[in-house]
This record gives structure tokens, C-alpha cells and sequence, in this order.
């Protein structure tokens, strides 16, 4: 059996496969990224909520901050200790999103989470990236980015008052405990992205979903329009932002002439069929 996990910075999900089937057990856990988990964390949060079978052969772990080799070890190493294996292939959330959506196919695959990415895939590896830079100074379209533009808008009097004060009663905060969040708690970018769910749930006011619409065009503008011949291709999505707020990203899209490919919530399910065929079990 192999393990499959797609781990971004707010959860991490967990998929066991055999030769003989692609769902052997599924579980899922808290984000896993080294940029803000040393290896002891990561090990205490696995020991925590990992409840599925740990005898497993090989793991492919796809995960956000997996990016260098040092990133990569720390992952590699808290597995490697857990599930007593030395099998242990780790690639970037990047990769995971590119071969659950375009499988051995050219495209561009883009992720839209807790943070956002995007790059072209010539069916085999990823040709070209554009920086997703973090939710500070990048991650356009992301869960961070629309929280911190609600955010900002609500504390900046820039919505109507109905709306504000719906947002007060609807999360019982303060001003205070927001900033403190922000700048002075772990994973600001998490708490950012759960107020992504007051724009879902009140998408019917027009000054939300031109938050939404305004946050996926800055994606659209600084990062697919740099992808050569983009307008002639299918653009694939993966990640709950996508997902849940999929008619604003197609009227976005849509703007600027570009044609939306698959809107997946999660990459497991495809990358369970990329790794359930013979040839790339030992990609």
C-alpha cells in the first residue's frame, strides 16, 4: 500500500492506496508546512489526528512550503520517524495540483486555498511558475487574500453599515482581537481565509462578490497572463476557493477571455488515479 497526502496550510488530507483499489482509507488532519512547523510540531500533530493505518510502503507527500530541499527534509524526517519507512517522495503542492488535474496532459494548473498558485505543466514536470510570494505581498485570489481584503474594508468603513454589523454579530470579534490575530498569533494566513466563508455565505451582496471577482482578477492578471498562448488553453483549478465560489472565478475568467478547465475541491481524488496506474506507481 501507498499513501497519498495533499497537505496545504490549513489541512492535510490523507488517501491509502493498493494496486488493487484507489481508496483505502482517507483521513484528514491540520496543514502541514515547514515554513511554519518545525519537525517536532509536525510530529505532534500527526501523533494527534492521524487515524488511519500507519503500515504503509511509500508516501507521496505534496505539500505547500515544500519547496527546497531544507523545507523538504523537515517533512521527510517527521514522516520518515511516524510511519517508520524510508520510501518518502515529497514534491511541492504544486506538482500534486498539476498531476491530479492534468494527469500526463499539457495545461496550466492553479491552486486556490488558504493561498493560491499556479503554473504550466507539460504533462510530466512544471515548465514555469509564476512566484505565489505568500499572503503578504502576493497570493492573489486566496483564502488570505479575500479575508484580508474583508478585513480591511470592514475596519476601513468601505462596505455599508448593514454588512459591517453583520460581519460583527456573525463572529462576535473586535477590532482589537482582529489585529492581534493578524500580527501577534501563528498562522495569521489561516485566520485570514476563514472569513472566506462570509463572503460565501453572503455572496448575494454585490459589494462581497466584488471583492471575490476583484481578488481572482488580480490572479488572473499577475500570474496566468505571463503563461505563454494562455487564451488558447483550458485553465484547471483545485482548492476550496475555487470550488465554493466557482461562478465569480468563470465571470472572472470570463473577463479576459480565458477558458475554465476543472473546478476541483481537492486534488486527492486525481491524484489517486495518477498513482493507482501501474507506471506511475514510482513517479
Amino acid at each position: 500500500m501507498i499513501l497519498i497526502a495533499d497537505s496545504g496550510s490549513s489541512k492535510t488530507e490523507w488517501r491509502i492506496i493498493s494496486n488493487k483499489t484507489d481508496n483505502e482509507g482517507t483521513c484528514i488532519t491540520q496543514g502541514i508546512n515547514p515554513f511554519y512547523q518545525d519537525q517536532k510540531d509536525i510530529s505532534k500533530s500527526l501523533e494527534r489526528e492521524y487515524l488511519i493505518n500507519k503500515n504503509i510502503k511509500e508516501i507521496y507527500f505534496y505539500g505547500a512550503g515544500c519547496t527546497n530541499d531544507e523545507k523538504k527534509n523537515v517533512v521527510r524526517n517527521s514522516l520518515s520517524n511516524f510511519f517508520n519507512t524510508k520510501k518518502i517522495n515529497i514534491n511541492t503542492d504544486l506538482l500534486g495540483a498539476a498531476r491530479s488535474l492534468c494527469g500526463n496532459k499539457t495545461g496550466i494548473a492553479c491552486i486556490l486555498g488558504t493561498g493560491s498558485n499556479s503554473c504550466l505543466y507539460n504533462g510530466t514536470e512544471i515548465t514555469q511558475n509564476t512566484p505565489p510570494l505568500g499572503f503578504i505581498i502576493g497570493d492573489e485570489g486566496s483564502g488570505a487574500a479575500l479575508g484580508k481584503k474583508t478585513i480591511g474594508n470592514i475596519l476601513k468603513n468601505q462596505l455599508p453599515k448593514n454588512i459591517i454589523d453583520l460581519f460583527f454579530k456573525e463572529y462576535q470579534t473586535t477590532q482589537s482581537e482582529i489585529l492581534d490575530n493578524v500580527y501577534k498569533r501563528p498562522f495569521p494566513n489561516r485566520y485570514l481565509a476563514k472569513f472566506s466563508c462570509f463572503l460565501s455565505k453572503y455572496i448575494e451582496f454585490e459589494e462581497l462578490e466584488a471583492i471575490v471577482i476583484l481578488s481572482f482578477k488580480e490572479f488572473i492578471e499577475k500570474n496566468l497572463l505571463q503563461y505563454k498562448d494562455v487564451e488558447k488553453m483550458k485553465i484547471h483549478f483545485t482548492g476550496s476557493i475555487a470550488y465554493h465560489f466557482k461562478p465569480q472565478l468563470i465571470k472572472a475568467l470570463n473577463a479576459f477571455n480565458l477558458n475554465p478547465g476543472q473546478i476541483q475541491k481537492s486534488p486527492v481524488e486525481g491524484l489517486a488515479k495518477f498513482h493507482s496506474q501501474p507506471n506511475q506507481f514510482h513517479v
